[in-house]
């Protein structure tokens, strides 16, 4: 099987990997037909020992296929602490609970902060349903954290009974989650799925739209787009709603602190944007062909905050903030806490990672953060210099 697009070829035991999980999709398709697209996502990224997710590959920094904020700066991190010991404070206490920890670079960045200050939380605990991720989390952090901290860490089976207290933290989290894909035309309206073209090869395929909820977000879409004969498509994220739902379930007081890369409703699906928002990540090269080298590259869609916020609002959760990641690292101190007397070296490359995190061209407007609140009132200092709630 040959790449396209120049992208690298997998080693012989990744193609193995690749065409044994192709081999289960085709399977599936021939035995049931077309699946929705949604359905494909969820299989190459979290099938058991095959998907992206739940595979022994690298996935972040340069060995991987993209970079996360906190595999550039530990000031990412300490910007967060700020913000979780201003919740934590008003709680008098209470957990952190990080969804999907990566390289558990952040939670070793925000635990050396918290413990700077004498804000820890009484456990910090994460949900990672990557088993490899977790061990690579758990080396790390034993590694990198004294032993007294490092105890308080906790990987969690199963989400915490209800009366919890404290602030759940989802970076880049809700980008990962699969997406239905949508087709919409003058006068007519598809779900993209999944099929096989004579030569056993995937291919999209168009299915009727017989889900309620689907029609509805359709209806909704022609309202903001009017569809030309090129066709629009556009991704939308049904796991919202019941991912929000299970927090506040085992939430009595606290916060949902989320930053992921998207926009408002009225930004995200513009006429302009027709051909959706799906990207593919392999080895730092992007593009948008979701079948090639099924389980080997990550799937992603960008996250429209306004369904997130009318989720939360259904879920029970207030919306107490909405910006840019820049401007809330800058409200959350990202510039006052520098080092005074780096030598030149560390300065520039401390200038370099602000610049990635905070410009417009960079991390800076694409990424945004979202907190829900939950029977806590408090004005959040990450959202002082600029909340944009109006414009969800």
């Amino acid at each position: 099987m040959k790449t396209k697009m120049n992208l690298p070829t997998p080693s012989p035991d990744e193609q193995v990997r690749s065409n044994a999980l192709l081999q289960r999709i085709q399977n599936a398709i021939r035995q049931y037909g077309p699946m929705p697209f949604a359905e494909y996502m969820q299989r190459v990224l979290y099938t058991p020992n095959l998907g992206y997710y739940a595979s022994g590959t690298p996935k972040l920094g340069a060995e991987g296929d993209f970079v996360t904020a906190p595999e550039l700066t530990p000031l990412f991190g300490q910007c967060i602490a700020r913000q979780i010991e201003q919740v934590l404070n008003s709680l008098n206490g209470g957990n952190i609970l990080e969804f999907g920890a990566g390289s558990g670079k952040l939670t070793r960045d925000i635990l050396l902060a918290l413990a700077e200050v004498d804000a820890l939380p009484e456990r910090y605990q994460i949900m990672e349903v990557s088993a490899h991720l977790k061990l690579h989390q758990k080396t790390l952090l034993q590694q990198s954290l004294p032993s007294a901290l490092f105890q308080r860490i906790e990987w969690l089976t199963h989400l915490p009974q209800p009366g919890w207290l404290g602030i759940v933290l989802a970076n880049e989290v809700l980008d990962a989650m699969p997406v239905e894909r949508l087709y919409l035309t003058p006068d007519a309206a598809w779900r993209m799925g999944v099929g096989l073209d004579e030569n056993d090869q995937l291919i999209w395929a168009e299915m009727p739209v017989v889900d309620a909820d689907l029609q509805h977000i359709i209806n909704d879409l022609r309202k903001l787009i009017q569809p030309t004969s090129l066709g629009y498509k556009a991704e939308v994220n049904l796991n919202i709603h019941p991912w929000l739902n299970s927090i506040s379930h085992f939430m009595a007081r606290g916060v949902a602190l989320l930053i992921d890369y998207g926009f408002p409703r009225q930004e995200l699906y513009q006429q302009a944007r027709l051909n959706g928002t799906l990207r593919c990540f392999y080895h730092h090269h992007v593009h948008d062909n979701p079948f090639i080298w099924p389980g080997l590259q990550d799937i992603t869609a960008h996250v429209d905050f306004t369904a997130v916020a009318e989720a939360g609002f259904q879920a029970g959760f207030k919306v107490s903030g909405f910006t840019t990641q820049a401007h809330f690292l800058m409200s959350t101190g990202l510039l006052e806490a520098l080092p005074a007397n780096l030598p030149i070296t560390e300065q520039l490359k401390l200038s370099q990672q602000i610049k990635t995190l905070t410009l417009p061209e960079e991390m800076g407007e694409i990424f945004k953060v979202m907190a829900l609140s939950k029977t806590i009132d408090l004005p959040l200092m990450g959202f002082q210099l600029a909340d944009l709630r109006h414009l969800l």
